[in-house]
């Protein structure tokens, strides 16, 4: 388990250096999103390089109690999600104070690694987190170009 200064400190840190993004809102329920920042992203479409992790932070706002949360990712390709392994499913391992108080907000930190052998392609990411009733605290989606 991190260190909550540590956690204060690395969200802090992903802050500053992240840049706030256009992003389309796919069906938060029992959340409400602020802000989605990825670093390195200086412009639209990010350009997500090969063999490199990015970082994620969402601020959230929760409608809702919840023992716990669980984050989803998808490459979504000809309306077809396509399971995007992360290193930390866990959102209560990845920023949030858990269990998630109604009406509290909320910086959710991750990373996106980009493998090398992802192909060279346009595609959306599409990130949820789940509750513990399997509901969407929250889901955005932005369009990335995997390259080189």
């Amino acid at each position: 388990m991190v260190p909550p200064p540590l956690v204060l400190l690395l969200a802090l840190a992903a802050a500053a250096l992240a840049e706030p993004l256009r992003f389309v809102d796919c069906g938060s329920k029992d959340g409400s999103i602020q802000e989605v920042n990825v670093s390195p992203c200086p412009t639209q479409p990010c350009q997500l390089v090969k063999g490199t992790s990015y970082s994620i932070n969402v601020t959230f706002s929760s409608k809702i109690e919840s023992q716990g949360s669980k984050a989803k990712v998808y490459g979504e390709m000809l309306h077809v999600d396509i399971p995007f392994p992360i290193p930390e499913p866990d959102g209560c391992k990845s920023g949030i104070q858990c269990p998630i108080q109604k009406g509290h907000s909320y910086s959710y930190l991750n990373k996106l690694p980009v493998k090398s052998e992802y192909p060279s392609i346009k595609l959306i990411v599409k990130w949820e987190l789940v509750d513990d009733q399997d509901q969407m605290l929250f889901c955005w989606k932005i369009p990335v170009q995997i390259t080189s």
